[in-house]
């Protein structure tokens, strides 16, 4: 079981005023969504090593914690653009995957919210792996080939969201997330969603979050609780640009779990 703790939560200084782009009219709307619900559905076994909490132990703290982050995001989004999130931790082992799994499970409300996660760790991808999905052309192919990124979405169920996985690189990962290609795949992607999650490399060695920051309304920053040296943190703040994070989320925090299971187990004897 994942043990998902406190969310320190430091909204932007000064908000993004909502844009000006027109409003997309009723028949527009409904094409998007006919063109996502053609997609054809794969089937996920989610299994404890997922470690997707908020499917497999929906009463579990770690799950209400996610369930928290939810409404916290919604609240934000009335009075913010706040649609494209980019998800990012100091170090490798620090959790983020798992974060996005989770968030994007919350986000879905079992299909009601069209979710997207973007797999852009073009290095070391993991989430179709974890899903138990087969390896298919992805992000990459769209970024060097120009396939479309519609053709290479997979709709998963029954987690209610959509996955972009990242696909295989022939030529240098960093360069082809510096690419003005990026900027096509998100224009495809854009209008089909109510929330895009980008899943990026660690900050530290590479610099491929920081290439994506143009493109997203905010990022996240997932730090593991006891673990995560500060320095690596301070850096990763430094690197990011702090008017960038919209939060930072402590993962792994034992001793708010701890108070949870003496409160449920309290509760469950009154």
């Amino acid at each position: 079981m994942i043990n998902f703790s406190e969310i320190l939560w430091k909204p932007q200084s000064t908000p993004r005023v909502r844009s000006s782009t027109p409003v997309p009219q009723a028949a527009e709307i409904a094409e998007e969504l006919t063109e996502l619900r053609q997609l054809p559905t794969e089937e996920v076994r989610i299994l404890p090593e997922s470690r997707i909490v908020v499917a497999t132990n929906p009463r579990s703290p770690g799950a209400d914690r996610f369930r928290l982050l939810r409404t916290r995001l919604r609240e934000l989004k009335e009075v913010v653009t706040l649609q494209k999130l980019l998800i990012t931790s100091p170090l490798p082992q620090d959790g983020k995957s798992t974060v996005i799994l989770n968030l994007a499970t919350v986000l879905a409300e079992h299909g009601k919210r069209s979710v997207l996660v973007l797999e852009a760790d073009l290095y070391k991808p993991s989430l179709a792996q974890r899903l138990g999905l087969e390896v298919r052309h992805g992000l990459a192919e769209c970024l060097e080939g120009g396939v479309d990124p519609m053709t290479a979405l997979r709709r998963l169920e029954p987690l209610g969201w959509y996955l972009l996985p990242a696909g295989s690189a022939r030529g240098n990962p960093t360069e082809l997330l510096q690419s003005e290609s990026v900027a096509s795949v998100m224009r495809r992607l854009s209008p089909h969603f109510d929330w895009i999650l980008i899943d990026t490399p660690p900050v530290a060695p590479l610099a491929d979050a920081i290439s994506l920051l143009r493109y997203v309304d905010a990022a996240m920053l997932v730090v593991r609780a006891d673990q995560t040296p500060q320095e690596a943190v301070k850096h990763a703040l430094e690197t990011i640009g702090q008017k960038h994070v919209l939060g930072v989320i402590f993962n792994a925090a034992e001793g708010l779990n701890q108070s949870y299971s003496a409160y449920y187990s309290h509760y469950g004897k009154e």
